[in-house]
Parts: structure tokens; sequence; C-alpha cells
């Protein structure tokens, strides 16, 4: 795998310690070091069957059908979209990789790598329990060898698969929204993230769990953490209206002070546009702030002067990807935080 590039090299499985989610390669220490909180690379994947996913219609609201939609015409929408939004974060200076979406088995929601996987700075990649059976079709086994062929180390895995088999769940960097250089881990309960299993997670890698409900403004559960807030290097933007309970909302900006950040709240309107769904990059000359163009133009004028003071915004427009897979710019970026060299 090389920037812009497919991966290559024959599959390798990662070793699995699914059903206990212990380490493949031992326990991690119960006192884990902070890392940086952003990283210099994405990986993304150029989806092959993009599409409104009928098995996830159910627990992801902001998701629509696609009718008399022509399901082609969609497809090739959001790989002009995803190709577009990459070459967006290339011009900030960050390095991406791009994986080909495989042609079988079909995954619609494919583009969502970061739902699956994450990576981590003491070389650890992490894989997920995902909700949907066609989601968890998206885990690849190349994935290994394609960021070692392009020059990452991955030292350990951690599979935490084998948690589905209990009804766990816990969707990758949706689920969870990390504070890495504090080790808080940010949860908000749903048919996706098991209380449960954000436990697990956050005892394997030396995370404090931060867990909470949050709902839309019908006031049904928000399926995914990373859609109501976002933790940046100095900033966290969050959906505080979302957290319906005081002593949960007081929680979690409280953690978040704690941690040093600069909470910029946003409202129901932001949250709907994905203005949530945002994600801080190191780029070339600083950092840079990737969203949506829908997001960006739900911002008032003042959540977009106090994101400005932390970073370059970087909007790209991915209305098919949003419309149709329920997702946003955060959404389609599994960050590389993996040292380099063998």
């Amino acid at each position: 795998m090389s920037a812009r590039s497919p991966g290559s090299g024959p599959a390798s499985a990662p070793p699995d310690a699914a059903a206990s989610g212990r380490s493949a390669a031992g326990e991690l220490p119960a006192r884990a070091s902070p890392e940086p909180q952003t990283a210099r690379a994405v990986l993304m994947i150029r989806p092959a069957h993009f599409g409104a996913n009928p098995e996830t219609a159910a627990s992801n609201r902001f998701q629509a059908a696609q009718g008399g939609t022509d399901d082609a015409a969609v497809a090739a929408a959001a790989q002009t979209e995803l190709d577009a939004l990459a070459g967006t974060l290339e011009r900030c200076g960050i390095d991406v990789h791009v994986l080909p979406g495989r042609r079988a088995p079909v995954c619609p929601d494919e583009v969502f790598p970061n739902n699956w996987f994450s990576t981590h700075a003491d070389g650890t990649l992490v894989r997920y329990p995902m909700l949907a059976p066609n989601r968890r079709l998206e885990r690849r086994d190349d994935l290994v060898d394609a960021l070692r062929h392009a020059g990452y180390a991955v030292r350990r895995t951690i599979d935490l698969a084998g948690l589905e088999s209990r009804g766990l769940f816990l969707e990758g960097t949706g689920s969870l929204v990390l504070d890495r250089a504090a080790r808080i881990a940010f949860a908000c309960a749903s048919a996706r993230t098991s209380p449960e299993a954000v436990r697990v997670f956050c005892e394997r890698l030396g995370y404090m769990p931060v867990i909470f409900d949050a709902v839309d403004s019908d006031g049904h559960a928000i399926y995914h953490t990373n859609v109501m807030m976002s933790v940046g290097s100095r900033f966290a933007l969050v959906c505080a209206a979302a957290i319906r309970d005081p002593d949960a909302r007081r929680r979690v900006l409280d953690a978040l002070g704690r941690a040093g950040k600069r909470v910029i709240e946003i409202g129901y309107p932001q949250l709907e546009a994905f203005a949530g769904n945002l994600l801080e990059l190191r780029g070339r000359h600083g950092p840079v702030i990737a969203l949506s163009q829908r997001a960006l133009g739900s911002l008032e004028p003042a959540h977009r002067r106090a994101l400005e003071r932390h970073g370059s915004l970087a909007p790209a427009p991915i209305d098919t990807i949003e419309t149709f897979g329920g997702g946003s710019v955060r959404c389609t970026l599994a960050e590389i935080h993996l040292p380099r060299g063998g």
C-alpha cells in the first residue's frame, strides 16, 4: 500500500484472540503511556458496492433509503466523493493511503473503515465487533500486510471480534471517541456500542471509560459517539444537548475540561448536518480539521471562528455518502497512528 494506491502482497490473517478480547501478543501494561492525539496519515477504502445498507437502517437514523435511486449512479458518486476527499487531504499535507474495495463479498458500508479497526502509537492494531452481519465482512485479513508494505510497524493485534458471540458490539472509533493523550474513551451507549465492550477495550489499552447516553432531537439513541462529538489536540466539539441527563452531561464536560480541552458546543442543527463528525489531523503546515461541506455550512459564525483557532478547515462535499451511508468525513478516515519501521 502506498499513498493513494492499493495494498499488495499476500493476505495474512492477524492473530485471533477474539473469544476473550485478549491481546494476541500478551497483555498490555496496566498504565499505558499518552500518545499524540492526531495522526499524519489516514487509510481510506474506495468502495466497490456503496449503497444504503438495509442491515444498519434500524440503528442509524441518519441513513436514508435509496428508494428508486439508481444503484450504479449512487455507487459511482460515492467513489467520486471519496477520491475528492482524498485529494483535499493530500493537498493539506496528509499522507493518504487508499485501499480498493473488494468485489466480493458485497459490503455497502466499506467506505467506513474506522468502524472495524484502529491503530495505536505503540504498534497495536485493534479489530472490533460489529452489530450488522454484513458489516463484519468488511474486516480484511490483508490489512496488516498492506500497512507493513507501506512502512508501518504492526507489533501486536488485539482482536475483539469474538465479543459478537456474546451480543457485545463496539464499532471502532465510531463507538469510541478517544482522547489519546489523556487516555480517556468517550462512548455513548447504543445498539452498536455495548458498555461492557467499552470496558474491555479500556482494560486492554489503558483508557478510562466515560460512558453515557445520547439521543437525537426525536429522543432516539445516537448510534455512534463520533456523530455527536470530536476530540482534537486542544479542543472538543460536542452536542452537549444530546446528553439529556444533567449528571452525565456534567461528567463528559468535566472530563474534557480536566484534559485541557476548549469545548465548542454545537446544537441539533449542526449534529444533523454531521458537524460532530469531523477530525483533526496533522498536516504539512499545522493542524487540519477535516469535515464535510454540509457540516461546514451548518456551523454558526462563532463555531467556525472557534474551530479555526485550532486548525485549517478542510471541507469536502460528500453528500451521497452522508445521505445513504449515514456517516460523514470522520467515518471514512481510519487514522494511522502506527510507528514507522519493522
